[in-house]
Protein backbone atom coordinates (compact mmCIF):
# COMPACT_ATOMS: atom_id res chain seq x y z
CA UNK A 1 0.00 0.00 0.00
CA UNK A 2 1.49 3.52 -1.22
CA UNK A 3 2.15 5.45 2.30
CA UNK A 4 0.19 8.76 1.38
CA UNK A 5 1.96 11.54 3.23
CA UNK A 6 -1.60 13.82 3.02
CA UNK A 7 -5.21 13.63 2.83
CA UNK A 8 -7.76 15.64 1.46
CA UNK A 9 -11.11 14.50 2.89
CA UNK A 10 -14.51 15.12 1.33
CA UNK A 11 -17.68 15.99 4.81
CA UNK A 12 -20.98 15.09 2.88
CA UNK A 13 -21.39 11.17 3.09
CA UNK A 14 -17.68 10.88 3.81
CA UNK A 15 -17.25 12.20 7.52
CA UNK A 16 -21.07 12.45 8.01
CA UNK A 17 -24.55 12.16 6.86
CA UNK A 18 -26.74 14.86 8.05
CA UNK A 19 -26.49 15.48 11.43
CA UNK A 20 -24.55 12.45 12.20
CA UNK A 21 -21.03 11.71 11.63
CA UNK A 22 -20.68 8.49 9.94
CA UNK A 23 -19.21 5.51 12.41
CA UNK A 24 -15.53 5.07 12.69
CA UNK A 25 -14.90 8.72 10.74
CA UNK A 26 -13.99 10.43 14.20
CA UNK A 27 -11.61 7.38 14.72
CA UNK A 28 -9.64 7.49 11.61
CA UNK A 29 -9.06 11.75 12.17
CA UNK A 30 -7.61 10.82 15.22
CA UNK A 31 -5.33 7.86 13.83
CA UNK A 32 -4.35 10.64 11.36
CA UNK A 33 -3.65 12.99 14.23
CA UNK A 34 -1.88 10.15 16.26
CA UNK A 35 0.36 9.11 13.30
CA UNK A 36 1.16 12.77 12.31
CA UNK A 37 -0.62 12.61 8.88
CA UNK A 38 -1.81 15.89 7.62
CA UNK A 39 -5.31 16.30 6.91
CA UNK A 40 -7.63 19.26 5.21
CA UNK A 41 -11.66 18.04 5.43
CA UNK A 42 -12.31 19.41 1.58
CA UNK A 43 -16.06 20.97 1.03
CA UNK A 44 -17.46 22.25 -1.96
CA UNK A 45 -20.08 23.58 0.62
CA UNK A 46 -19.67 27.56 0.25
CA UNK A 47 -22.53 27.86 2.76
CA UNK A 48 -20.68 28.39 6.05
CA UNK A 49 -17.54 29.68 7.88
CA UNK A 50 -14.82 27.13 8.22
CA UNK A 51 -15.37 28.31 11.78
CA UNK A 52 -18.65 27.07 11.51
CA UNK A 53 -18.19 23.79 9.72
CA UNK A 54 -15.27 22.64 12.13
CA UNK A 55 -17.99 23.63 15.10
CA UNK A 56 -19.87 21.33 13.35
CA UNK A 57 -17.67 18.25 13.30
CA UNK A 58 -16.83 18.54 16.92
CA UNK A 59 -20.34 18.95 17.95
CA UNK A 60 -20.47 15.40 16.32
CA UNK A 61 -17.40 14.03 18.17
CA UNK A 62 -15.29 14.65 14.73
CA UNK A 63 -11.68 16.25 16.10
CA UNK A 64 -11.37 19.73 14.18
CA UNK A 65 -10.52 23.34 14.52
CA UNK A 66 -11.23 25.91 11.44
CA UNK A 67 -7.61 25.55 10.40
CA UNK A 68 -8.61 21.80 9.47
CA UNK A 69 -10.92 23.42 6.87
CA UNK A 70 -11.23 24.46 3.75
CA UNK A 71 -14.11 25.41 1.59
CA UNK A 72 -14.98 26.66 -1.78
CA UNK A 73 -15.77 30.14 -0.49
CA UNK A 74 -12.06 30.21 0.66
CA UNK A 75 -11.31 28.83 -2.16
CA UNK A 76 -13.22 31.31 -4.34
CA UNK A 77 -11.53 34.27 -2.29
CA UNK A 78 -8.45 32.84 -3.52
CA UNK A 79 -9.04 33.06 -7.20
CA UNK A 80 -10.12 36.49 -6.74
CA UNK A 81 -7.35 37.47 -5.20
CA UNK A 82 -5.10 36.18 -7.99
CA UNK A 83 -7.67 37.49 -10.44
CA UNK A 84 -9.11 40.61 -9.30
CA UNK A 85 -7.78 44.46 -8.50
CA UNK A 86 -8.21 45.05 -4.39
CA UNK A 87 -11.68 45.71 -3.74
CA UNK A 88 -13.45 44.85 -6.89
CA UNK A 89 -17.31 45.14 -7.03
CA UNK A 90 -18.93 42.04 -6.57
CA UNK A 91 -22.76 40.84 -6.65
CA UNK A 92 -22.91 37.65 -4.60
CA UNK A 93 -25.86 35.06 -4.74
CA UNK A 94 -24.70 32.86 -1.20
CA UNK A 95 -25.06 32.20 1.86
CA UNK A 96 -22.66 33.74 5.32
CA UNK A 97 -20.18 31.45 4.59
CA UNK A 98 -19.71 33.34 1.11
CA UNK A 99 -20.35 36.72 1.91
CA UNK A 100 -18.85 36.62 5.04
CA UNK A 101 -15.56 35.46 3.26
CA UNK A 102 -15.51 38.03 0.27
CA UNK A 103 -16.69 41.08 2.78
CA UNK A 104 -13.20 40.26 5.27
CA UNK A 105 -11.21 40.29 2.32
CA UNK A 106 -11.97 43.54 1.20
CA UNK A 107 -14.22 42.72 -1.77
CA UNK A 108 -17.17 45.79 -2.36
CA UNK A 109 -20.75 43.56 -2.50
CA UNK A 110 -22.88 45.74 -5.07
CA UNK A 111 -26.02 44.80 -6.96
CA UNK A 112 -24.95 48.04 -8.70
CA UNK A 113 -22.53 47.25 -12.18
CA UNK A 114 -20.31 44.25 -10.49
CA UNK A 115 -17.09 43.43 -12.24
CA UNK A 116 -17.68 39.88 -10.83
CA UNK A 117 -20.96 37.70 -10.05
CA UNK A 118 -20.41 34.79 -7.92
CA UNK A 119 -22.90 31.94 -7.28
CA UNK A 120 -23.12 29.63 -4.13
CA UNK A 121 -25.82 28.04 -2.88
CA UNK A 122 -28.88 30.36 -1.35
CA UNK A 123 -31.50 28.92 -0.37
CA UNK A 124 -33.14 32.62 -0.30
CA UNK A 125 -33.03 32.42 -4.46
CA UNK A 126 -35.18 34.21 -5.86
CA UNK A 127 -35.81 35.35 -9.25
CA UNK A 128 -35.07 38.78 -8.79
CA UNK A 129 -31.50 37.77 -7.29
CA UNK A 130 -31.64 36.09 -11.49
CA UNK A 131 -32.44 38.73 -12.98
CA UNK A 132 -29.40 40.60 -11.55
CA UNK A 133 -26.65 38.47 -11.74
CA UNK A 134 -28.10 37.81 -15.15
CA UNK A 135 -28.34 41.81 -16.52
CA UNK A 136 -24.33 42.17 -14.81
CA UNK A 137 -23.01 38.97 -16.70
CA UNK A 138 -24.63 40.22 -19.95
CA UNK A 139 -23.53 43.86 -19.28
CA UNK A 140 -19.48 41.87 -19.47
CA UNK A 141 -18.99 40.51 -15.26
CA UNK A 142 -17.23 37.78 -14.76
CA UNK A 143 -19.30 34.45 -14.05
CA UNK A 144 -17.52 32.54 -11.32
CA UNK A 145 -19.18 29.46 -9.60
CA UNK A 146 -18.30 28.50 -5.62
CA UNK A 147 -19.61 24.34 -7.31
CA UNK A 148 -21.92 23.45 -10.03
CA UNK A 149 -23.04 20.06 -7.35
CA UNK A 150 -26.17 18.58 -8.95
CA UNK A 151 -27.56 17.77 -5.32
CA UNK A 152 -27.15 18.43 -1.69
CA UNK A 153 -27.31 15.75 0.95
CA UNK A 154 -29.61 16.39 3.61
CA UNK A 155 -31.47 14.12 6.85
CA UNK A 156 -34.71 14.36 4.25
CA UNK A 157 -32.59 12.36 1.03
CA UNK A 158 -30.87 15.04 -1.97
CA UNK A 159 -32.51 18.05 -2.12
CA UNK A 160 -31.18 20.54 -5.51
CA UNK A 161 -27.62 21.53 -4.85
CA UNK A 162 -26.09 24.68 -5.79
CA UNK A 163 -25.43 23.54 -9.85
CA UNK A 164 -29.16 24.07 -10.19
CA UNK A 165 -28.70 27.74 -9.48
CA UNK A 166 -25.44 28.01 -11.44
CA UNK A 167 -27.77 26.53 -14.65
CA UNK A 168 -30.51 29.12 -14.12
CA UNK A 169 -27.79 31.78 -14.19
CA UNK A 170 -25.93 30.41 -16.63
CA UNK A 171 -28.92 29.68 -19.26
CA UNK A 172 -30.47 33.31 -18.64
CA UNK A 173 -27.07 35.08 -19.34
CA UNK A 174 -25.74 32.54 -22.28
CA UNK A 175 -22.39 32.57 -20.18
CA UNK A 176 -20.62 29.41 -18.38
CA UNK A 177 -19.14 29.92 -15.72
CA UNK A 178 -15.53 29.57 -14.10
CA UNK A 179 -16.06 26.70 -11.70
CA UNK A 180 -13.64 26.61 -8.62
CA UNK A 181 -14.94 23.60 -6.64
CA UNK A 182 -14.38 19.62 -7.10
CA UNK A 183 -14.13 18.09 -9.47
CA UNK A 184 -12.19 21.70 -10.73
CA UNK A 185 -8.30 21.63 -9.85
CA UNK A 186 -8.56 25.15 -8.47
CA UNK A 187 -9.84 24.37 -5.37
CA UNK A 188 -7.99 21.49 -5.03
CA UNK A 189 -4.48 23.55 -6.08
CA UNK A 190 -5.11 25.61 -2.96
CA UNK A 191 -6.03 22.91 -0.87
CA UNK A 192 -2.71 21.60 -1.54
CA UNK A 193 -0.93 25.04 -0.74
CA UNK A 194 -2.55 25.03 2.78
CA UNK A 195 -1.84 21.28 3.14
CA UNK A 196 1.83 21.39 1.91
CA UNK A 197 2.09 18.05 0.29
CA UNK A 198 2.93 17.23 -3.34
CA UNK A 199 -0.43 16.23 -5.04
CA UNK A 200 1.70 13.40 -6.16
CA UNK A 201 1.80 12.10 -2.25
CA UNK A 202 -1.70 13.46 -1.40
CA UNK A 203 -5.16 11.03 -1.38
CA UNK A 204 -8.84 12.98 -2.13
CA UNK A 205 -10.90 10.67 -0.36
CA UNK A 206 -14.64 10.97 -1.00
CA UNK A 207 -18.15 9.44 -1.55
CA UNK A 208 -19.11 10.83 -5.06
CA UNK A 209 -17.59 9.88 -8.50
CA UNK A 210 -18.05 13.30 -9.93
CA UNK A 211 -16.70 15.67 -7.98
CA UNK A 212 -14.33 13.85 -5.12
CA UNK A 213 -12.96 11.17 -7.54
CA UNK A 214 -12.79 13.09 -10.80
CA UNK A 215 -11.05 15.84 -8.32
CA UNK A 216 -8.53 13.58 -7.87
CA UNK A 217 -8.11 12.61 -11.78
CA UNK A 218 -8.32 16.44 -12.83
CA UNK A 219 -5.25 17.16 -10.25
CA UNK A 220 -2.98 14.57 -10.54
CA UNK A 221 -3.96 13.02 -7.20
CA UNK A 222 -4.36 9.38 -6.08
CA UNK A 223 -8.58 9.30 -4.92
CA UNK A 224 -10.30 7.12 -2.90
CA UNK A 225 -14.07 6.47 -2.84
CA UNK A 226 -15.94 5.61 0.33
CA UNK A 227 -19.12 3.88 -0.16
CA UNK A 228 -20.87 5.46 2.66
CA UNK A 229 -22.36 8.64 0.41
CA UNK A 230 -23.54 9.33 -2.99
CA UNK A 231 -21.59 6.61 -5.61
CA UNK A 232 -22.18 2.85 -5.51
CA UNK A 233 -19.45 -0.01 -6.39
CA UNK A 234 -21.52 -0.63 -9.46
CA UNK A 235 -21.64 2.97 -10.41
CA UNK A 236 -18.02 3.00 -9.75
CA UNK A 237 -17.47 0.25 -12.15
CA UNK A 238 -19.21 2.19 -15.19
CA UNK A 239 -17.62 5.51 -14.65
CA UNK A 240 -15.44 6.86 -17.25
CA UNK A 241 -12.54 7.74 -14.08
CA UNK A 242 -11.88 5.17 -12.16
CA UNK A 243 -11.10 5.71 -8.57
CA UNK A 244 -7.56 4.26 -7.32
CA UNK A 245 -8.85 2.72 -4.39
CA UNK A 246 -12.41 1.70 -3.29
CA UNK A 247 -13.53 1.35 0.40
CA UNK A 248 -16.54 0.16 2.40
CA UNK A 249 -15.91 2.65 4.74
CA UNK A 250 -13.39 5.18 6.48
CA UNK A 251 -12.63 1.84 9.25
CA UNK A 252 -12.13 -0.47 6.30
CA UNK A 253 -9.56 2.20 4.88
CA UNK A 254 -8.08 2.75 8.26
CA UNK A 255 -7.20 -0.95 8.79
CA UNK A 256 -5.57 -1.44 5.17
CA UNK A 257 -3.26 1.24 5.44
CA UNK A 258 -2.00 0.13 9.14
CA UNK A 259 -1.62 -3.38 7.98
Amino acid sequence: MKPYKGYLIDLDGTIYRGNESIPGAAEFVRYLKANRIPYLFLTNNSSASAERVAARLSGMGVEATAQDVYTTSMATVEYLQEKAPAGASVYAIGEEGLLSQLEAAGFRLTADDPAYVIVGIDRAFTYEKLTIATRAIRAGATFIATNADAALPTDNGLFPGNGSLVAAVSVASATKPIVIGKPEPIIVRYALSVLGTEASETLIVGDNLFTDIEAGANSGLDSLLVLTGYSTREEAARHAVQPTHIAKDLPEWQLRISL
